[in-house]
């Protein structure tokens, strides 16, 4: 089959200037740069294919073998003439970079991340100092590395500096792509390691987010954690009964945690588009790794951050990859700088769910690499599940330090042919003892090696090639774009309206049954007051009717009593006359008898009168009675 006419401009182009070209981005690079030839192979998909072969083979032939990925093993360095492997089937038991300060293990998980990488193998690393970020560019030759590249004879091995594909990350957007996640999937363990809370305050938040999943509120940023917190904290005793009491002092101390997480830019790295971790499973054109970078030059001044973000992402490798049991290779290695900042007061809750996490990841097709600088710095839950153990040299000057290096040295399998202990304060720059398992799973006998030198360049990258490395990604789009969807904060805001709604109604309505009853107790007064004046006239009426009653009766009483009065006098006055006249007539019938007896006929006539009057004059006094 011919190639036509494009394809041999594009050999001829490869064939004059292969280093220039940056195998990590295949024929996509070259696209970019020859323009219109590109035009020409879009419209020929077969022959796309066929030139996309050649420019591999070309690469090959001028010195573009895969070095450290030789024979399906993992070439790490030199041990005299013997070549030192990782054996891919054994990369998920997980391994340790360890050494003093300036020993080299920056260099180790460099090559180790290039080697992986040309293994076909996805990668994750923290730059921590960066010196990592040049991965994306050829290293350049020193004098000193040429005579490493001489002494180790790796220029007969076709030793080439190159670039390998790589991914900027950055939890604060400004040294990579955002990488973000949520409030719901850091978890309340996570988070409270990142607030600094205590024992009660953790158990506090774990409820809320308890109640975050009843309800069915998302909690996606920070501003949502801080609403379901001051709503929960205003009502209480709403949630008393089924959630248990949370004291309003506890709740504001977790607002107050919170608050304080975002002054450190948690509402940069808590929003989303949230990280998928599918993004970072993935290999370049040309079947290499990519090597994703976490920027963690800022992140590393907050330490507890740094660690728990990290173990984030490993809960979250967890969770979401499938179980994939044994493996040619790794599905994912993720390196862990600076480990010792994972287990520094870590709570031993948290501590468990590490040493979970590494024992059952194996399963998943992750391994782990942690960097320290010490062996102990790592618990003996975890150490005793890092298979693969790169030690570089450690001091030894006072008795804790040479306690700790005799029992790093008593890690490894013991080698006859040297001291392991002496071995292992002597070492020097780039070299270090290393035990890795075979492929039956047992570890090897400890050797002492010279690690290889990195094809990328060491050290920092330039910020313009940074941000083209950024603003060209295929991803840069998707996790560029800040997104705000509804969610707790805005549920809440909704149903704190719709219930001071309420509260308005519900107050509206009792200030009109208040108005209503005080118009009615208005009413009923006024009724009452007209029911008493109706009442009061009516009894003044009454009062009057019987006044002019009794004064009606009083003056017919008196009438009576003057018409009895007249009468009685009548009676009286014809009692007196009969009486005096009987009283005269018996008075003078006993005077004159009595008058005759005494003085004869004159005596008689006055007897007569005398009796008379007095017989008048008796009965008159008895009648006026």
């Amino acid at each position: 089959m011919r190639c036509g006419q494009e394809g041999l401009e594009l050999t001829g182009y490869l064939m004059e200037k292969p280093d220039s070209i940056e195998f990590s981005k295949g024929l996509l690079y070259w696209k970019r740069k020859e323009s219109q030839v590109a035009m020409r192979l879009r419209k020929r998909a077969l022959r796309d294919t066929l030139i996309i072969v050649i420019y591999e083979i070309i690469y090959c032939f001028r010195g573009g073998i895969l070095l450290m990925f030789q024979d399906n093993k993992i070439w790490i360095g030199k041990s005299g003439d013997e070549k030192v492997y990782i054996y891919p089937k054994m990369a998920n038991r997980h391994g340790m970079i360890a050494g003093a300060t300036g020993t080299g293990k920056t260099i180790t998980l460099k090559v180790l991340a290039e080697s992986f990488s040309d293994c076909g193998v996805p990668v994750f690393l923290a730059d921590v100092k960066g010196d990592l970020a040049g991965m994306c560019k050829p290293g350049v030759v020193s004098e000193s590395l040429q005579k490493r590249i001489d002494g180790m004879g790796l220029s007969e091995e076709g030793f080439q500096f190159r670039s390998y594909p790589t991914t900027y990350w950055d939890v604060y957007g400004e040294k990579g792509l955002p990488l973000r996640t949520t409030i719901s999937e850091m978890g309340p363990l996570l988070l409270s390691r990142i607030m600094g809370l205590n024992e009660v305050q953790t158990d506090i938040l774990t409820i809320i987010f308890k109640i975050a999943d009843d309800e069915g509120l998302l909690l996606l940023d920070t501003k949502d954690l801080r609403s379901l917190l001051q709503y929960i904290s205003e009502n209480a005793k709403d949630y008393a009964q089924q959630y248990g009491n949370m004291s309003k002092q506890s709740l504001g101390a977790i607002i107050r945690a919170l608050i304080a997480l975002e002054a450190e830019g948690g509402e940069t790295f808590f929003a989303e588009p949230a990280l998928n971790i599918s993004d970072w499973m993935c290999t370049d054109c040309n079947g290499k790794g990519v090597i994703q970078v976490l920027d963690c030059q800022k992140l590393i001044n907050s330490p507890t951050m740094y660690s728990t973000f990290l173990l984030w992402m490993l809960s979250e490798l967890f969770e979401v990859l499938p179980e994939a049991g044994d493996r040619e290779k790794p599905k994912m290695v993720f390196f862990f700088d600076e480990a010792h900042l994972l287990f520094d007061s870590a709570s031993k809750t948290l501590l468990d769910k590490i040493e979970q996490v590494v024992k059952l990841i194996r399963s998943k097709g992750v391994g782990i690499y942690f960097i320290t600088q010490n062996p102990r710095d790592i618990p003996d839950g975890v150490l005793g599940q890092l298979g693969n153990k790169i030690q570089h040299a450690l001091h030894a000057y006072t008795p804790s330090e040479q306690k700790a290096a005799k029992a790093a040295a008593q890690s490894f399998r013991e080698n006859p042919e040297f001291d392991t202990f002496e071995t292992l304060t002597q070492l020097g720059i780039g070299e270090a003892l290393i035990s890795v398992l075979d492929e039956e799973g047992i570890p090897t006998v400890v050797k002492k090696c010279s690690i290889l030198p990195p094809q990328s360049q060491m050290g920092a990258l330039e910020d313009e090639v940074r941000k083209a490395q950024i603003t060209d990604h295929l991803l840069y789009t998707k996790y560029t774009q800040y997104i705000d969807r509804e969610s707790a904060y805005e549920i809440l805001e909704k149903r704190v309206v719709a219930e001071d709604e309420e509260e308005r109604k519900a107050a509206e309505a009792a200030e009109a049954e208040k108005q209503r009853l005080k118009e009615e107790a208005e009413a009923e007064k006024l009724r009452l007051k007209e029911e008493a004046a109706q009442e009061k006239l009516r009894q003044k009426e009454a009062a009057a009717l019987e006044k002019q009653r009794m004064k009606e009766e009083e003056a017919a009483k008196k009438a009576e009593e003057k018409k009895l009065a007249a009468r009685d006098k009548q009676i009286k006055s014809a009692a007196r006359s009969v009486a005096s006249s009987a009283g005269g007539t018996i008075g003078r019938e006993l005077g004159n008898q009595l008058g005759k007896s005494i003085g004869g006929s004159f005596g008689k006539k006055l007897g007569g009168n005398v009796g008379a009057s007095l017989g008048r004059g008796i009965l008159s006094t008895l009648f006026k009675k």
